[in-house]
């Protein structure tokens, strides 16, 4: 099936053709999954990328060169993170989207009053994360995400291909059964860019307010809003 016909596929194909994905590349490969991805949607489908580290963009880009890397610069980034961006835009061949939330910082602050992200974490995601991705992937029909099952309870039963019932879109996870050793390891074989803050004691890296470094048995997602209870910003459910 190629792009084009892709964009004639109604919603219930869509459901089924990931479906079927799940089952068929659950014991493939990261570079499998993304050879099937570029070849089924072609340009309709990008990767989206917190800028933790290059991994999925590095391998997306080797089946789909060029392929869009969208990045979300929500204004509260570390300085490292937006550097990251810069360093992948510059050396590696893909091309990166930055997308920016409505409001800047100082517009949220008047409207809502200062530090929102300490008052309502929740809100404070929806307006600079999770509504400007929605508005950044409308023109596309699948995208790809770093997420992996080792990461924390909540991302344990994450599907290579799934279906994104909040966006309509097909969501493909391809490094999903990765361990944080595939991920070192093929970063050391390839030289992959990652975020400098992950040789500093920081193993997930999201908004500088809202993320602390990692303390020692403490799972990678422990050190996003940490004693808010909040585990995930609504980007993946």
């Amino acid at each position: 099936m190629t792009g084009d016909q892709i964009e004639e596929r109604g919603v219930e194909e869509l459901k089924e053709l990931a479906a079927r994905a799940a089952r068929e590349l659950e014991e493939a490969s990261a570079p499998e999954i993304l050879r099937w991805a570029a070849d089924t949607f072609g340009r309709k489908f990008c990767v989206t990328s917190s800028m933790e580290d290059a991994v999925v963009a590095h391998l997306a880009s080797r089946a789909l060169p060029g392929v869009d890397v969208v990045f979300l610069d929500t204004g509260y980034h570390f300085p490292e993170t937006i550097g990251t961006r810069d360093a992948v835009e510059a050396v590696m061949d893909v091309n990166v989207i930055t997308l920016t939330p409505r409001r800047s910082v100082a517009e949220q602050d008047a409207e809502y009053g200062p530090k929102l992200h300490d008052r309502d974490p929740d809100l404070c995601c929806t307006l600079r994360k999770v509504k400007p991705l929605e508005e950044g992937l409308t023109s596309y029909t699948a995208w790809a995400t770093g997420l992996r099952r080792d990461e924390s309870p909540t991302r344990a039963n994450t599907p290579v291909v799934g279906w994104d019932e909040k966006r309509q879109k097909v969501k493909i996870s391809p490094i999903a059964r990765w361990t944080q050793d595939d991920v070192d390891a093929y970063v050391a074989e390839h030289g992959v860019l990652t975020n400098p803050l992950l040789m500093d004691g920081y193993a997930s890296v999201g908004c500088a307010p809202c993320t602390r470094r990692v303390l020692e048995g403490e799972d990678a997602r422990a050190g996003r809003w940490a004693g808010r209870g909040k585990t995930e910003c609504g980007l993946h459910g």
